[in-house]
């Protein structure tokens, strides 16, 4: 381990990662660590469900420090991510100073911009690093957000650091551990990317869904653990509206293990089929017989799931 307990190889932060049952391929592995090591932030881009929040999940716990994720939207502006001032306070302060009668008037409003009447969001708390340990600073789904906002980012990735007007700039001492992610519903700017160490996550081998699976819900049978990594597999390969991901292949696997179910069969997927699939295009194009079509190509033992 480095300096702040971070780790001092790619096969150190593997072990973490693997402590933490998340399963990460030699290439994210290097991503993850040449971020920690070289402290730049970390853009993770791939479809919903692959395991892009969980990366920064994971280093918060694994390295025993704060987690601090900011959920992006539409219209998200920076009274919501950075920074606010709090006008109750204020007007109760300004109140109270006018019912002294010893009170200056003319200084009614001093200090009123000051560090004591400022409500911290996310962005602003993440350069604050408590104890001095560097906290993990998620901004979740960035593409969600306007292209402003967006830009309002590059000052933060580039210096770890924000512009406040009333109080100039505020500079992290330690800075945070930034992981960005974006389903790519739109494509971010190229100043935000070159600020960034990047990686794609695409969808999971039959190897690694099945070791995910295998490790996420150890008590699934053996014979039901492979039976539903194929059939997520070759369901993947199907002209769907929205691909399940590894976090709907984990929430179906949970769903068959608590009702108890030992092998996997035609009539429980057609009942437990809207874990998997989240809309009802989908629903409707492989329910019934196109669910036992693929059931049986995916269970057969001479067929390579890729």
């Amino acid at each position: 381990m480095t300096e702040y307990g971070l780790p001092s190889s790619i096969d150190s932060l593997q072990e973490l990662l693997d402590r933490e049952l998340y399963v990460a391929d030699r290439g994210l592995a290097t991503s993850i660590y040449l971020a920690l090591r070289l402290g730049r932030p970390l853009l993770l881009e791939g479809e919903a469900g692959v395991g892009k929040t969980e990366v920064a999940k994971v280093l918060a716990s694994g390295l025993n420090t704060e987690l601090i994720r900011l959920q992006c939207y539409e219209g998200l502006d920076v009274n919501h991510a950075v920074y606010e001032w709090n006008y109750t306070r204020q007007l109760l302060d300004i109140r109270l100073r006018e019912s002294d009668n010893s009170a200056d008037r003319s200084n009614l409003t001093t200090d009123l911009f000051s560090q004591d009447f400022l409500i911290k969001r996310p962005l602003l708390r993440a350069l604050e690093a408590p104890g001095g340990r560097p906290p993990v600073l998620l901004i979740d789904e960035l593409d969600r957000a306007d292209e402003e906002f967006e830009g309002y980012l590059l000052e933060l990735l580039s210096d770890y650091q924000i512009t406040i007007p009333e109080l100039g700039t505020i500079s992290a001492v330690t800075p945070p551990i930034v992981v960005i992610t974006s389903n790519r519903t739109r494509e971010l700017h190229d100043a935000l990317k070159r600020r960034c160490l990047y990686w794609w996550i695409g969808y999971p081998s039959f190897e690694k869904e099945h070791r995910i699976i295998r490790e996420k819900i150890p008590e699934a049978p053996t014979r039901l653990a492979e039976q539903v990594t194929r059939f997520v597999q070759k369901l993947r390969t199907a002209e769907l509206y929205k691909v399940s991901g590894i976090s709907e292949t984990l929430d179906w696997m949970a769903a068959l293990v608590a009702l108890d179910r030992q092998e996997l069969d035609v009539e429980t997927i057609n009942e437990t089929l809207g874990l998997i699939l989240k809309t009802q295009e989908d629903l409707a194009a492989i329910g019934g017989q196109q669910a036992q079509t693929l059931f049986e190509q995916s269970q057969m033992p001479s067929e390579s799931v890729q």
